[in-house]
């Protein structure tokens, strides 16, 4: 065995998941990014990958591949650079045990990230976002919940999956209303809400009540009890139950 297998599971039994406390996706991008480079290396030089050697991942090596991954797997600038991130972190992990490769892991490290244009991060109009909210049909379970969940994404800026995650305990609608959410990167991050959002969240969850998940925008196969059809949706109050009259 040579000496890049076991370098490569302490990276990520020692480095990453006792010293850094790296979250299920970061351990999930970094694996992926790995495979690929192994792949490419054992067909470039028809090693297997357990006979690989860390003096065959040289930088013009991970330049080819860095290569293939955006001419022939068509992947993005912004991939590319994150499995160059990815080799980063392993080669400066291998610096420190095997000093004997420091030239090659050093111009590996020497790699830059690859430049690109950032698209510009614009705003929604006031029209644009009524426009938005006005779109889900308020007259079924899923619309009611879709605008609400919509408001708070406006507000908050919370990503896709930080709001398909929260839950019932992260949002406090007392006085300070706000929301909670620990999201990327493991921070906390606190969010005021105002008070037409705080009005529209207290006529979901009492909607949604009788649902036992926690989840605060949980899917609709979850609560097909709470479809409840409204007598009129602009006034957001319950219908009562229809009444069977007898002929």
């Amino acid at each position: 065995m040579s000496a890049l297998a076991p370098t490569l599971q302490a990276f990520f039994t020692d480095r990453l998941i006792r010293q850094r406390q790296a979250s299920p996706h970061t351990i999930a991008a970094y694996r992926d990014a790995f495979k690929l480079l192994l792949a490419f290396t054992c067909h470039r030089t028809g090693s297997t990958p357990s006979r690989l050697r860390i003096e065959e991942l040289t930088a013009p090596l991970i330049g080819d591949f860095l290569n293939h991954l955006e001419t022939e797997r068509g992947n993005s600038v912004r991939t590319r650079n994150a499995r160059l991130a990815a080799i980063h972190s392993l080669f400066r992990y291998a610096a420190l045990r095997h000093p004997d490769h420091a030239d090659s892991i050093q111009r590996v490290l020497a790699i830059p990230p690859k430049r690109f244009d950032r698209a510009i991060v614009t705003y929604l109009t006031e029209p644009e976002i009524d426009a938005l909210l006005q779109a889900p049909d308020r007259n079924t379970w899923t619309g009611r919940r879709d605008r609400t969940m919509l408001a708070v994404a406006i507000q908050t800026g919370l990503r896709a999956s930080e709001l398909t995650t929260l839950t019932i305990s992260d949002v406090h609608l007392g006085t300070g209303a706000h929301i909670s959410c620990h999201g990327k990167g493991r921070k906390q991050r606190i969010t005021p809400l105002t008070s037409g959002t705080v009005t529209m969240l207290r006529t979901w969850l009492a909607e949604r009540a009788a649902s036992p998940p926690i989840q605060c925008f949980l899917p609709a196969a979850a609560v097909s009890s709470a479809a409840m059809p409204w007598n009129d949706a602009s006034q957001n109050t319950p219908a009562q139950p229809h009444k069977h009259v007898p002929h």
